[in-house]
C-alpha cells in the first residue's frame, strides 16, 4: 500500500485561507445583486376564498378552546368543487 502523501501545515493554511477568500468574495458577489420581484398573487375563487374562511374561523375557535398543540383536518365532500389545495397552501405557508 502506498504511503500517503504529508502536507505541511502551512499547505493546509494557505488552502483554508484561499477557500475563505473565495467564500468572502461569493457572499459578496451574490448580495450585489437584487433580490427577484416577488411573482404576483393570483386571484383566489369566491368559492376557495369562502372555504379559506373557513378554516381560520375553525383555526381561531380551536385556538380560544386551546386545542392549538392539535391537528386539525379539513376535508370536502361535495362533487365537482374546486380544487384548492394550492390556494389553501400559499394563504397558509407564511404561517409555518
Amino acid at each position: 500500500m502506498p504511503k500517503p502523501l504529508r502536507t505541511s501545515r502551512r499547505t493546509w493554511v494557505a488552502a483554508w485561507e484561499v477557500l475563505c477568500v473565495a467564500g468572502i468574495a461569493a457572499t459578496a458577489a451574490l448580495n450585489a445583486f437584487p433580490a427577484p420581484d416577488p411573482q404576483p398573487e393570483k386571484p383566489v375563487s369566491a368559492e376557495c376564498a369562502k372555504y379559506i374562511a373557513d378554516i381560520e374561523t375553525q383555526l381561531a375557535k380551536a385556538k380560544r378552546e386551546g386545542i392549538g398543540d392539535g391537528v386539525l383536518a379539513f376535508t370536502r365532500t361535495r362533487v365537482g368543487a374546486d380544487d384548492c389545495s394550492d390556494e389553501i397552501r400559499d394563504h397558509f405557508s407564511g404561517d409555518r
